[in-house]
């Protein structure tokens, strides 16, 4: 007695590795920043004072992260939002109109860290100031960059250059030389600790535009970066 098969013959392996697929849960899907993620009612962030010459008020930058994919090995924090609240209100138009482009940088997703250099490039006409610890400034502007690279620093987006034991301890060695030649300076009332105060005729290195390059050695060093003139 013949029997007719009217269905296509499947390999057993084959057709059970089908059904386990069809069975296996689908992988979940990441989350990138993008136009249309809306925004959580709580977010994390860090304000930034910026206390500059130019005016009697200091700035407060604040830059609001969003966490995405949290709680899997795909967590990554991104910035969402930039504010900058002062009590000074001739620079209020420009201040809004930058934190709203920046922000809009922000959540177009994609690599948003050119805001960096694209901000720290930009001069005052009128000249710029140095901050506390002699690091030079050229403008308003490149502060407010400044701060975002401190802070895509921060949340993993930019890598650090940090010194190298060898380079600290090489700074450390002409710091301590430098000081040892010169008389103790009484600190200013308002001094801040964590910046470091170099001798008052340091010359700008033009590596980390700080006031610290000094004569050593008949060689020009920065104490701060440790670049040589002398290789």
């Amino acid at each position: 007695m013949a029997i007719k098969i009217d269905r296509k013959i499947v390999d057993y392996n084959v057709a059970r590795a089908e059904d386990n697929a069809a069975q296996a849960p689908a992988a979940p899907e990441i989350e990138h920043m993008h136009e249309q993620l809306q925004r959580p009612d709580r977010l994390e962030g860090k304000s930034y004072k910026v206390k500059t010459p130019l005016s009697d008020h200091a700035l407060y930058v604040t830059i609001n992260d969003v966490v995405l994919n949290a709680g899997t090995e795909h967590e990554s924090r991104r910035p969402f939002e930039m504010f900058i609240n002062s009590k000074n209100m001739d620079h209020f138009q420009w201040i809004v109109a930058l934190t709203r482009i920046v922000s809009a940088v922000f959540r177009k997703g994609g690599d948003c860290t050119f805001l960096v250099e694209e901000l720290k490039s930009v001069f005052d006409p009128r000249g710029g100031y140095f901050k506390k610890g002699g690091k030079f400034m050229p403008s308003l502007v490149a502060e407010i960059g400044d701060i975002l690279e401190q802070h895509l620093q921060h949340i993993g987006m930019l890598e650090a250059d940090p010194l190298d034991e060898h380079q600290k301890a090489f700074i450390a060695a002409k710091r301590a030389e430098i000081e040892a030649r010169q008389p103790q300076k009484q600190a200013a009332p308002d001094c801040d600790d964590s910046v470091a105060d170099f001798p008052d005729n340091a010359q700008l290195c033009g590596k980390c535009q700080t006031k610290a390059m000094v004569l050593m050695d008949g060689c020009l060093t920065c104490l701060n970066c440790g670049d040589s003139k002398c290789g």
